[in-house]
């Protein structure tokens, strides 16, 4: 599977200039791909007045994922805030090309920003099932939470959408890789660039990690789409011969 980690800056809760940004490079960019990763909240950067930039699943956002994925032919990921049954959610939506939505809830909700006094977290992790391939979502501070993420669902791609600022950006570059070994599976990280209306800086480090922790994408520092191919086969044959997996501990989230 071919994949396009599109690592921008985001306009400060600004959906429609966000909207024009992701619609321009997205249409522009000519390399076939099966999928499109965007940033945790594309829409508006990382912020806490959820209020300004809520849109629920019928909403303009929706509509032109919808439209993009379809004329691309290409499935598109990333997060933004969604209102629904009086609550806000920092949702991961996974659009696919024919036109059906799949959607997982951030869980791990970042207290050290309050997102936990604005936010509802999700409930149940989520495994999409794409091309043959089984992709868990998860976004950005859901990467500091092992147990979480552990492969009990056996799916072959890790995906993490983050808004991560530079002043902890090693412990991104750590965890994604300790992600992929502990699990056998690839992942792939996507964050934003530039500075938000907090004035948090960040750097990006959008990469793409196999199963042995081997790069396959460095860190990014720069604006743009990077597209990396997944071998699907020669993972399965990793795990197959390091069978770490079945040695993994039962547990039950509670």
């Amino acid at each position: 599977m071919t994949v396009s980690l599109v690592q921008a800056p985001l306009a400060w809760e600004n959906p429609i200039l966000n909207q024009l940004y992701f619609q321009k490079v997205i249409r522009e960019y000519t390399e076939k791909t099966d999928l499109f990763v965007l940033p945790e909240m594309f829409t508006s950067g990382f912020t806490m007045a959820p209020g300004l930039v809520a849109e629920n699943m019928e909403g303009e956002t929706l509509r032109w994922l919808n439209d993009l994925a379809k004329e691309k032919d290409a499935a598109i990921t990333g997060s933004l805030v969604i209102f629904e049954n009086k609550n806000f959610y920092n949702r991961m939506v996974f659009v696919h090309p024919n036109g059906g939505v799949v959607y997982y809830d951030k869980r791990h909700l970042f207290t050290l920003a309050g997102e936990d006094k604005k936010f509802t977290p999700g409930e149940e992790k989520k495994i999409v099932l794409y091309k043959g391939w089984k992709i868990c979502l998860q976004v950005c501070y859901d990467l500091r939470f092992p147990v979480f993420s552990r492969n009990v669902e056996d799916y072959d791609l890790l995906l993490y959408v983050a808004n991560w600022p530079q002043v902890r950006i090693n412990a991104w570059d750590i965890l994604l890789r300790a992600r992929a070994v502990e699990n056998l599976c690839f992942v792939i990280g996507v964050n934003r660039i530039g500075i938000d209306g907090k004035n948090l800086e960040y750097v990006g480090h959008s990469q793409a990690v196999d199963e042995l922790g081997h790069y396959l994408l460095e860190p990014q520092t720069e604006e743009g789409i990077f597209t990396v191919t997944l071998d699907y086969q020669k993972m399965r044959d990793t795990r197959y011969q390091l069978d770490f997996l079945s040695d993994k501990d039962a547990f039950k989230l509670l």
